[in-house]
């Protein structure tokens, strides 16, 4: 496969095939000598997580893991993490995995040492200054998935398991030092996570572009990350050994991440609390909502969608662009609708409190209040 390339946007990034092997190496580079490796409870005995940990072991930098990851993690999973982090006396975190290893992998990485509560930490003015910089230790990052960005991102995503409440916990130094994208590692995703997944990058994209704040470099980004998941996310879903496919899939995912500096919206704020409530993969959720909330939003997007479909090649404009998000969907065998998903119409109510909430709700191009949100919710269902 020629698909290889070393990138400092925004963070070094070493990306191709097989490039799992540098994964001693780039550790030794920012210093580690014994890093506690995180990921999610299914990945933990596979032949790639294994591989990972031999690769460590090799180098003399131990074969210590922390598996205990639920899909939307929460500060319980964190605690046992920062436990294991200390009792192995480790000096980094490898995380390894999708958005959920990640994800606490940093929250591992930033908390081990803190004085202050991870809720403290939220994503909400300076609020992130509260930390000392000095204890963050060091982050690889190894995507096993393309979705979530995580891996270009400095924030990761908590669940209040008291309030069910995803939290956006952010600082810089949780930028990974050195990220690894290799596309062999996505081959053997099921694939409903290579769905779920895809469908997340998408949407990181399509949320960014329609975004109403200002931020070109964003917009051109999630334009060609669009671009990026439609061709080749129905290839990956067809034929999971398309590496080709696959690495393109891990380039709009890290694209969307990048992207959504710009903002991201009400397929978000929706999806963060149903995932947060009933437990659902993010990526699908977002997958369900997502025409839905270009309904939505059509009023204020109509032509910003109408010139992305001709960028894409999709005749039609608007309805045109829709048209081509349904037919992903229903080649994906994405759910239909939140109801299709468990979601119970007497909880919308509170649902609708909890996406006001959401900090995503704040770059959606139509204002959400609570009556049109809760009638959003309703279409959804």
């Amino acid at each position: 496969m020629k698909l290889r390339g070393n990138w400092s946007y925004p963070t070094l990034v070493k990306f191709g095939a097989g490039r799992i092997s540098e994964l001693a190496d780039h550790c030794k580079a920012v210093g580690l000598t014994r890093p506690l490796l995180v990921t999610d409870k299914a990945l933990a005995s596979l032949p790639i997580t294994a591989q990972a940990l031999g690769i460590l072991e090799a180098a003399g930098l131990g074969r210590a893991v922390f598996s205990e990851v639920d899909p939307n993690p929460h500060e319980g999973n964190m605690a046992a993490g920062i436990a294991a982090y200390k009792a192995g006396g480790h000096d980094g975190v490898v995380c390894f995995g999708g958005g959920s290893a990640l994800d606490l992998g940093k929250m591992i990485a930033l908390m081990h040492d803190q004085k202050v509560s991870v809720w403290d930490l939220e994503d909400i003015g300076d609020w992130w200054t509260r930390a000392n910089p000095d204890t963050i230790a060091p982050i690889i990052a190894v995507p096993t998935t393309a979705g979530t960005g995580s891996e270009v991102g400095r924030a990761g995503v908590l669940t209040n398991s008291v309030t069910h409440k995803k939290k956006i916990i952010f600082h810089p130094k949780l930028l990974p030092a050195v990220t690894i994208c290799d596309p062999e590692l996505t081959v053997g995703m099921p694939r409903f996570i290579t769905a779920g997944t895809g469908m997340d990058a998408l949407a990181h994209c399509l949320e960014a572009y329609s975004s109403p704040f200002y931020h070109p470099m964003s917009q051109g980004i999630a334009l060609e990350g669009m671009r990026l998941v439609f061709e080749n996310l129905p290839k990956v879903f067809a034929d999971p050994s398309d590496l080709e496919g696959r690495a393109h899939m891990m380039s709009a995912a890290a694209m969307g991440a990048v992207a959504f500096q710009k903002g991201l919206g009400a397929i978000h704020s929706l999806s963060h609390p149903v995932g947060a409530v009933y437990g659902t993969h993010h990526g699908t959720t977002n997958a369900v909502v997502m025409p839905m909330v270009l309904d939505f939003n059509r009023a204020v997007i109509e032509d910003r969608i109408a010139a992305a479909a001709a960028y894409l090649g999709f005749t039609g404009g608007f309805d045109g662009f829709r048209a081509q998000v349904m037919d992903l969907r229903a080649a994906l065998s994405i759910p239909a609708t939140l109801t299709a998903m468990g979601v119970e119409a007497a909880r919308l109510d509170e649902l609708t409190e909890m996406a006001l909430e959401d900090p995503s709700c704040g770059g959606n191009p139509v204002a959400m209040t609570r009556d049109n949100t809760r009638a959003l919710f309703d279409a959804c269902m």
